[in-house]
């Protein structure tokens, strides 16, 4: 295999390497079950105030489903309630009192993460966040489906 077919495979282990690491560390605060996907939403809700899953989806740069998906697990976990909005079609979500007791050691993870995370990027031969963002800029120019479809040969049903 090819260290180019291995890509999404690399992307997806060094993915878990940091997310399984970040759980260890809410495990060691005291916070078994709480997923590192939690974090962000919760961070913009305490920031910025009850939002919709459309805004969530937005403001943490991930879709709509996505977002969707990490709410409706946050509201089973206690952690949000959702009302409707002034459109019977929108949700909003807000912090529950459960939510905001976990706030300040989400902050000290949050501020420890980073922290590591910049160590970890000093260690690289190049940042690895400059390196995400402009792979993000790129497929936003020409998506990924276009690349793969252009190199693609047709394939005859009868072989």
């Amino acid at each position: 295999m090819t260290e180019e077919a291995l890509l999404g495979t690399q992307l997806r282990q060094v993915l878990e390497l940091l997310d399984s690491a970040v759980a260890e560390v809410y495990r060691d605060l005291g916070m078994p079950g709480f997923r590192p996907r939690y974090t962000p939403i919760l961070r913009v809700l305490a920031a910025d105030g009850p939002q919709s899953i459309r805004d969530l989806a937005k403001a943490t740069s991930v879709t709509h489903s996505a977002a969707s998906q990490t709410v409706a697990q946050l509201a089973r976990e206690g952690l949000v309630e959702l009302e409707p909005g002034r459109d019977a079609r929108r949700r909003i979500v807000h912090l529950t009192p459960a939510a905001r007791s976990l706030l300040p050691r989400l902050e000290a993870e949050w501020v420890a993460t980073t922290a590591a995370a910049s160590e970890l990027e000093a260690e690289l031969p190049f940042p690895l966040s400059a390196l995400l963002a402009a792979t993000t800029a790129a497929l936003a120019k020409r998506p990924f489906r276009e690349r793969i479809t252009s190199h693609m040969t047709p394939v005859r049903d009868d072989q």
